[in-house]
């Protein structure tokens, strides 16, 4: 691999960093709102109270100090105190982030290894009934907005057939007798979470494989080795999936980062404990140091993302580096 190649990646990441940390400050302050008005219910509050308060969190500081105190909290990893939990807003996240990266870890496990078969096949049998049902498949579930497909799901599954619960990570109050007995309660109520994010994700995948596939069928390296008297199959298998996977790096990278943030309807709908949920709770509740947490991870797993992407596409495709 070309340093120069890496470190020009590297930077470029460390700029879009900083540029997000500018971002992050600036954006949660021009909400609407007061955060004071969440942190302080009483409305006989007393004047002196107020500006007490408003000292506390250094809200009464030029927004230029405020910024500089930020940037040097951050390299201290201390990402602020949330007004609605009354903790640090890192322990806040720290409890949350497990249950997402849960759920959409599992959903994306899935939704690659679904998607690329159904793309696969799709542009093998291009033009036949398979074809039709497959691309029919992805453009549904693609086009299909999550909160809706999740509304849809805990009505048929939850509401009519009464086979998986309709919210929470596990049973309120159940009492366990092994461990088995807990991974299998918390399964059953990650079925139609998993369902509903996996579901979108797959007609995405599928839809970018099949295209990407078919791009490749087109090039001359592939009409020489059917030339060479090589099976169909042996073909796709060898030369044209490898580099049709190249594309799907691409999008997978980006999704594992926004898919993190991107949960919200999906943990919303479901009651599911995890970052989305916590998202929503302090967006209603203006907690803007717990906002610009999760706003900082996400956008950091995004970038991180990328970045690995980039690195592994240079790897796959020595084009890209040069």
């Amino acid at each position: 691999m070309n340093k120069a190649y890496v470190i020009k990646k590297l930077f470029q990441a460390l700029v879009t960093v900083f540029l997000v940390l500018v971002l992050n400050y600036i954006l949660f302050r021009v909400m609407p709102g007061d955060p004071l008005a969440m942190l302080m219910r009483n409305p006989k509050a007393s004047p002196e109270a107020v500006a007490k308060t408003r000292a506390l969190f250094g809200l009464d500081k030029p927004w230029y100090v405020q910024f500089g105190l930020y940037i040097k909290q951050l390299f201290r990893g201390d990402l602020g105190f949330s007004f609605l939990h009354r903790k640090p807003v890192s322990e806040v996240i720290a409890s949350r982030l497990l249950p997402t990266i849960l759920l959409a870890g599992l959903a994306e496990i899935i939704a690659i290894t679904v998607g690329t078969l159904i793309g696969i096949v799709s542009a093998w049998k291009r033009g036949k009934k398979i074809d039709t049902i497959s691309l029919s498949f992805s453009l549904i579930t693609y086009s299909m907005p999550t909160f809706w497909l999740g509304i849809l799901l805990v009505s048929f599954f939850s509401v009519s057939l009464r086979i998986f619960p309709t919210t929470g990570m596990m049973t309120p109050g159940a009492a366990f007798r092994d461990l088995f007995a807990l991974v299998a309660d918390v399964g059953m109520h990650l079925v139609l979470p998993v369902l509903t994010l996996a579901l979108v994700l797959i007609g995405e995948y599928a839809l970018v494989m099949r295209n990407s596939l078919l791009d490749v069928l087109t090039e001359d390296y592939v009409t020489t080795a059917k030339a060479k008297g090589f099976t169909e199959k042996y073909v796709i298998r060898k030369h044209a999936v490898p580099n049709a996977l190249l594309p799907m790096v691409t999008i997978i990278a980006i999704n594992l980062g926004l898919v993190i943030g991107g949960t919200i309807q999906v943990e919303t709908i479901f009651s599911w404990p995890g970052l989305g949920r916590l998202m929503y709770d302090a967006l209603i509740n203006r907690d803007y140091p717990l906002l610009q947490g999760i706003f900082l991870l996400v956008s950091l797993a995004v970038i991180g993302a990328n970045f690995c992407a980039d690195i592994l596409y240079g790897y796959l495709d020595p084009r890209v580096r040069g």
